[in-house]
């Protein structure tokens, strides 16, 4: 005798239907709120006119690149112009097809490589369109404790939360890691959990066919059987509704928590109770969410220590705070390093210009920790190279005097520097180079004032 099917028409898995229907019944106040849906279609919502036309413009604003057809976001308009009809009864009857996504590789810090999946543009429209109907429906039934990927939460709420905790005299923390997250996501119970909160089978067709796209590498399309490619418009949300399974079962057990998007962190009061939370948590992401958990990167240990979005916990006279991790200051002095190399090409202007980047968007984010010495010293230190980058510059030694004297030097010091034989760096920190190209001389020729930056960006918070 053959044993009976496990599984159903549309290929899910019966026991993982029967599993999240009860675990919604059990935690998910939605569930009793599907019930109550009006029947309202939610296609029709989605092909309507102005919200494919917002589509059209988020995607185009958000820029990137082209996926396997080539079509730039510059093209999309002129594209759904001209299809328009075509595409939204294609939409309407849930016969879309996506393209697969196009694989590109990116490095991390670590040395290992971030794989990402670049959808074509009119596929990014798609999936835009579908996520500004569902997102408003979806987000209010995530936890308080998510702050990844949702309207008006970001990683300074998290870390604010975080210090909260810790305040209250949870100062264990237990950083969890999963690997390969996106990657290993399962599809069945994606879509059962999706269910939850949404009942438009047209739509539901639809985020699986994009699931399902596969993905091109190497010439070769492979089939997607797990994972919600990092780069499409959808990944953030469904990502999100897979892992408030996880937060339910960690409001339920009562814990404190924080979770950005596949980063969260528990908090406890000893490293005994942390170690029993590891353990626990563990085996409810294997098991029920089966995902894997990196034993080498996952830790419990001192939140004053451990990094959670590039943070540490820091403790002063004054109360509780963060800083950046070291990590981070490390990661940010290497690049600035990378960007004032002396045998750089391009203009003053255009090296200010990308320290300027780099700089700004540093401090915007961890600008809101405690860091003045750090900054001052960065200061001192970026600035020391700039002087050796424009002493090289400066070749020939009647160049040098001319400078040297533009620049406010007395004849004798200009042509005893001028003249000297010390490397580039020696020469650079020198106490005459100093006077001569002042940090007020820097921010003249474009430089922004790191110490001003971090004031100004420290004050506003």
């Amino acid at each position: 005798m053959h044993r009976p099917q496990n599984t159903s028409k549309d290929g899910y898995s019966q026991m993982d239907r029967l599993e999240t229907e009860e675990y919604a019944k059990a935690c998910s106040s939605v569930y009793t709120e599907v019930g109550r849906q009006d029947g309202i279609d939610l296609i029709d919502k989605i092909i309507d006119d102005e919200n494919l036309l917002r589509a059209c413009e988020k995607v185009k604003a958000n820029k990137g690149a082209p996926g396997i057809d080539g079509m730039k976001v510059d093209e999309l308009f002129g594209h759904v112009q001209k299809y328009h009809k075509y595409l939204k009864r294609k939409l309407k009857d849930g016969t879309y097809n996506p393209l697969p996504v196009k694989r590109v590789e990116i490095p991390k810090p670590d040395g290992s490589k971030r794989k990402l999946g670049i959808p074509c543009v009119r596929d990014r429209m798609v999936q835009q369109a579908i996520y500004q109907v569902i997102g408003g429906i979806i987000d209010p039934y995530f936890s308080e404790m998510s702050y990844g990927f949702r309207p008006n939460r970001n990683q300074h709420q998290a870390i604010e939360q975080s210090i909260k905790y810790y305040e209250q005299g949870y100062k264990v923390v237990v950083d969890c890691d999963l690997k390969s997250y996106f990657d290993t996501i399962n599809h069945q119970k994606l879509m059962e959990y999706l269910k939850i909160f949404i009942q438009d089978n047209i739509v539901l067709k639809l985020i699986w066919k994009f699931l399902k796209s596969g993905i091109l590498e190497n010439g070769l399309t492979k089939s997607t059987d797990s994972g919600a490619p990092q780069g499409g418009v959808l990944s953030p949300i469904l990502s999100n509704i897979y892992l408030n399974q996880l937060d339910k079962e960690l409001e339920g057990r009562g814990h404190k928590f924080v979770r950005f998007a596949d980063d969260f962190c528990i908090y406890v009061k000893s490293k005994r109770a942390g170690q029993r939370v590891m353990e626990s948590i563990t085996y409810f992401l294997e098991k029920d969410l089966k995902l894997t958990v990196n034993s080498t990167k996952s830790q419990i240990g001192s939140p004053t220590k451990l990094k959670f979005l590039g943070f540490c916990i820091h403790t002063t006279s004054k109360g509780v705070s963060c800083r950046p991790h070291q990590v981070a200051k490390k990661r940010f002095k290497t690049k600035l390093k990378n960007l004032t190399k002396r045998n750089r090409p391009g203009k003053f202007e255009e090296i200010a210009k990308e320290i300027n980047q780099a700089t700004v968007g540093w401090i915007n984010y961890y600008g809101i920790s405690l860091m003045k010495r750090f900054i001052e010293d960065v200061t001192k230190w970026l600035n020391h190279r700039l002087r050796q980058i424009i002493w090289k510059r400066w070749k020939r030694v009647k160049t040098r005097y001319q400078q040297l004297r533009r620049l406010g030097i007395k004849h004798d010091e200009a042509c005893k520097v001028a003249n000297t034989r010390k490397g580039y760096w020696r020469i650079s920190g020198c106490g005459t180079l100093h006077n001569a190209i002042k940090i007020k001389t820097l921010i003249k020729w474009g430089l922004k004032d790191l110490n001003h930056l971090y004031q100004r960006r420290y004050s506003s918070y």
